[in-house]
Parts: structure tokens; C-alpha cells; sequence
């Protein structure tokens, strides 16, 4: 196993197991079938190990993990239990089922169980890096900062981490720290599309339109599924004066969202539908718009049920919350650079666009403000030359 012949040692653990069963064998059986990425193949060997010995904590414990990171969240919580039954201090089941709370939006529950962990294994970067991402998650940034330096401390080469800590300085408006964090994520994690997107985004705040556009199309070239991707792009390019290409990047993004809606039922943050109608609103493609804006009921309900999506990459960054969080996050900065008075002076459109855009608060002056002092200065005026004249 430890040369790597996975083969061999494949066939001499299942000839050990057929001559005498035992708790390490299929341990060691499950392992070779996860180092081989054959994670269905490894589920069923602890099925069988769990059959023979239910009281194993241990294996308890992996089955639980392996249900958590395909998303089965009710097997995985069954399994994760039963160990925490026969062994109440098992710091690994307790971190996991802490994950799972957090995963669901419960983060006061999920850090009572990381307070019980953490007086086991203080120094355990996985249990920081959470806690990090359940402070992030009830917008307490400075502790959410803190607990992740700790857990970057102690895993400094951990690139959900440092992901992490990119997005929180990206949500508190520190772009060179958020470039600084996302930059050696990628570096660890070089074909992971949201990481350029993030990235992107920093730099765009940081004023360097050229390499923002690099990152977006390394972004764009790496995730083929994401529209959020392409609809940040687009607002990048249309506010450059690059109609064409924002237009190109939003019909991407139409293709990736009719895609989503085909294979499953999509869960879109409702400021990216936003974002998106708008853009569609300023390239004059309102017709072919493919988003409906959700009521509150459906918001409610979004809020309610938890994310269908089960990705690997949602997974292992502490929380599918935390991911969210970085989803909107990123349409929030989007949404702060859509469209700012005077954004594509450089190539005037032909006509108006087809339907106005909703002004952002505090971006320009209503009409009211603008013609209070133009009624001032002609009061003025007049009261001027009736003094001249009564001079």
C-alpha cells in the first residue's frame, strides 16, 4: 500500500479478510479505495465493517464523513450519532456533526460543539477554520478573522483556508489582503474557477482592469457550471464600454442557468437574480431573459430548504453557508460597480437602453436635488438686479 501497488495490496486484504475478519483490514481496504477515488466502492467496504463490528467508533465515524462530503446529510447524521452514543467524547464525530449544523444555517448550536472539541484538540486547523466560518456566517468579521489567521497558523499550506480568509477581507473591503490570501489559495488549488473569480473581484476594487480580466477568463475557462462567473464578467465589461463582449459573457451565463434548470431544481441568491435582471435590462435583452424574480414566499422557502447542491469543492470550506456567502458576496461587489453614472463614456450607445436601471442608493441625485439650486441661483439673480435697479 505504502508503494503504492494498490492492486496487490487490494488482493491480499480481501484474502485476509476471507480468512479471518477484522476491524483494521477493513480499514485499511476502505483507504486503498479512497486513495483510488473509488468513494462508492469504499462506502460499501465500511457498510460491511460496520455489520461486523457496530460498536467501532471509528469506522462509525468514516461512514459518516464519507455520507457528509456526497451530501447525504440524514445517513451521514444517523452514522455520525450512533458513534457519539458509544463514545460521547469522539472529537471527530463531534466536529463533523458541528459541520453539519453549520452546513444548516445553526451556528450558536454548531459552536457549543466546536467549545466541547476544542477542549480535546485545541490546535486543530479544521475546528478553527469553522468556528472562523460560523463567525463569518453571523457577520462578526474581526472574530471570524482572528479564528482563521489561528488556523491558518497551523495549516499554512491549507488552501480552504486560506480561500476563507480571502473572502471574509473580501466582504470587510480589504482588497489587497483579500488578493493576498486568494493569490496563495491558487496557488495550492490552481484549477479551482472560483477562486479567479474572487480574485477578480479584488482586483477590480484594486483598480487593475487588465488582470481582473485575465482572472475572468481563466475563471470562465475553468468553471463550466457557475453563471455567477460570467454575469460578474459581463458587469466588469459593460462598465469598460464592452458592450459586445458583457452581451457574449450574459447569453454564457443564460446557457449555464437553463442548464441548472434542466438538471435540477437551482437555487439562485435572489441579489444575483437582481443583478442579472438589470444587466439584462442595460444590454437590451430583456425579452430573452431567462430569470423570474423571486416572491418572498419562494425566498422564505430558499432560506428553508437546504442547498441542493453537493459539489466537492462546497464541501471542505467549513460550511455550504460560507459558500453562499461567497456567491453573493461576489454579486454584491458586482452590483456596486453595475452601471455608475457615466460608466462606458468611452463608447456611447446608439439609443437608451430598453428599460431604465434602478438607480443605487446614494449614486446620483435625484431630479428634485438638482433643480433646488438651479431655483436658488435665479432668486439670487433677481434679487440682484432689483437692488441695482433701486441703486
Amino acid at each position: 500500500m505504502y508503494l503504492k501497488h494498490f492492486n496487490k495490496a487490494r488482493d491480499q486484504l480481501n484474502n485476509a479478510l476471507e480468512l479471518n475478519r477484522h476491524d483494521l483490514t477493513y480499514m485499511m481496504l476502505g483507504k486503498i479505495h479512497l486513495l483510488e477515488g473509488e468513494t462508492d466502492k469504499a462506502i460499501e467496504v465500511y457498510k460491511k465493517a460496520v455489520e461486523f463490528s457496530p460498536e467501532n467508533t471509528d469506522l462509525l465515524t468514516t461512514l459518516g464523513l464519507l455520507y457528509l462530503q456526497l451530501g447525504d446529510y440524514q445517513k451521514a447524521f444517523e452514522h455520525l450519532g450512533n458513534a457519539l452514543t458509544y463514545d460521547p467524547g469522539n472529537y471527530k464525530a463531534t466536529l463533523a456533526a458541528g459541520s453539519m449544523m453549520q452546513a444548516h444555517g445553526d451556528f450558536d448550536v454548531a459552536l457549543s460543539k466546536y467549545r466541547v472539541v476544542a477542549s480535546t484538540v485545541p490546535e486543530s486547523p479544521p475546528l478553527w477554520n469553522n468556528i472562523g466560518m460560523c463567525f463569518f456566517g453571523k457577520k462578526k468579521y474581526v472574530a471570524a478573522i482572528s479564528c482563521l489567521k489561528r488556523a491558518n497558523y497551523l495549516a499554512p499550506f491549507d488552501w480552504k483556508i486560506l480561500y476563507n480568509l480571502g473572502l471574509v477581507h473580501l466582504t470587510m473591503q480589504q482588497y489587497a489582503s483579500a488578493f493576498h490570501f486568494l493569490s496563495a489559495a491558487i496557488n495550492f488549488q490552481p484549477k479551482m474557477g472560483e477562486l479567479y473569480m474572487l480574485l477578480a473581484v479584488a482586483l477590480t476594487n484594486l483598480e487593475d482592469i487588465e488582470n481582473a480580466k485575465r482572472s475572468y477568463e481563466q475563471a470562465v475557462a475553468l468553471d463550466k457550471c457557475n453563471p455567477l462567473v460570467n454575469l460578474n464578467y459581463a458587469v466588469l465589461l459593460y462598465n469598460q464600454g464592452d458592450k459586445k463582449g458583457a452581451l457574449c459573457q450574459y447569453q454564457e451565463m443564460e446557457k449555464k442557468v437553463n442548464a441548472a434548470k434542466e438538471s435540477s431544481a437551482p437555487d439562485f441568491d435572489p441579489e444575483m437574480v437582481e443583478v442579472a435582471q438589470k444587466m439584462g435590462a442595460a444590454l437590451q435583452v430583456g425579452e430573452s431573459l431567462v430569470w423570474t424574480k423571486p416572491s418572498k414566499e419562494s425566498k422564505s422557502k430558499q432560506r428553508a430548504a437546504p442547498s441542493g447542491k453537493s459539489s466537492s469543492t462546497q464541501q471542505p470550506l467549513g460550511s455550504n453557508q460560507a459558500l453562499g456567502q461567497a456567491m453573493s458576496s461576489a454579486a454584491g461587489y458586482g452590483k456596486t460597480m453595475q452601471l455608475p453614472p457615466g460608466a462606458g463614456a468611452s463608447a456611447p450607445l446608439a439609443k437608451p437602453p430598453s428599460l431604465p436601471l434602478e438607480p443605487e442608493p446614494g449614486s446620483e441625485t435625484s431630479p428634485e436635488e438638482t433643480s433646488a439650486p438651479t431655483g436658488a441661483e435665479e432668486q439670487r439673480k433677481e434679487k440682484r438686479k432689483s437692488r441695482q435697479a433701486a441703486d
